[in-house]
Order: structure tokens, then sequence, then C-alpha cells
């Protein structure tokens, strides 16, 4: 039984890795049966998860070989069952590694607002600058429309903390 799935992304010029692993720790019932490699297409498969609800399971099923994964949705009283089919892309099955580094700058803070920022800031230009500080981390964009930016002071809550 295998105790995680790993996700690698890359964008098309080869600039940027994704690299997301979910741990069987962070699911109330997790089973993974064998090895399995699958080209999926990020975009398509946010929109497919977005379909989900917050308490629902989630069940994705693939056979060897397939050219199609499809995901599962059942409500806790499995009054409600989708399924949803999505289309396999053919990959490069090589695992992408990335190398331990030490890094300056650790910031912790939840994702859905890290989501909202960036979302925020996309209306200002195509890139996110991130800089960090002794005070905290600065979040900024630019374009045609003008310049935003986004302060976040250091805190020791346990939702958003920075080491440095």
């Amino acid at each position: 039984m295998f105790e995680a799935r790993l996700l690698q992304a890359m964008d098309n010029s080869h600039v940027s890795l994704v690299s997301l692993t979910l741990r069987s720790d962070g699911f109330d019932k997790f089973r993974c049966d064998r090895n399995l490699s699958m080209g999926m297409n990020l975009a398509s498969m946010s929109k497919i998860l977005k379909c989900a609800n917050n308490n629902d399971t989630v069940t994705m099923k693939a056979q060897d070989n397939a050219d199609a994964v499809t995901f599962m949705f059942e409500s806790q009283n499995q009054e409600k069952v989708s399924d949803y089919e999505m289309k396999l892309m053919n990959i490069d099955q090589e695992h992408l590694g990335i190398p331990e580094t030490e890094y300056s700058c650790v910031v912790k803070m939840p994702s859905m607002e890290f989501a909202r920022i960036c979302r925020d800031l996309s209306q200002f230009g195509e890139s996110v600058v991130i800089c960090c500080t002794k005070e905290g981390v600065k979040f900024s964009a630019s374009g045609d429309v003008g310049s935003a930016n986004v302060k976040l002071a250091q805190t020791t809550a346990s939702t958003r903390k920075k080491k440095l």
C-alpha cells in the first residue's frame, strides 16, 4: 500500500515546477493499491475538484494504461453521488527531482489567503513579486492598470508563521 500521492507540473516554458505531495495521514481514509503515473491537466482537474462539496468523499480511479481518470464525489449520507471523467495527457514520466535547499525565508500562511492575494494582484500584472523582511512579507504586482501591494506583518499566530 502506497503512503502518498505525488503531483508534479511544469509550465510550458519549463521555468517553474510545482510539486505537491498528498500524504495518507492528511486524509480520513486513504487507499492507493499501486504506483501509477497519469498525465493530468491541472486546470481541468481544478475545475472538477471545485464540483465537490466540503464534506464529500472523493474517489479517484484509473486503470493501467487508461486514457481517462474518474473522480467520484459522494455526500456524507450518500444521497448524492457525482462522477466526472477527465481525459489524460501523454506525458514524459520522468520524476523531476527538487534539490534540498536551505531557504533564507519561510512564510507559512493559509492557502486561501495566499490564493486571494494572488487573485487580487493578478488584476494589476502577470507576475507577483514576493519580498521578505524582518517586519513581514510584501506581495507586489504592476502593469498597465497600475500597481498594487499587500503587506503582511510578521506574527507568531499559528496560522501565519515566518522564520528568518
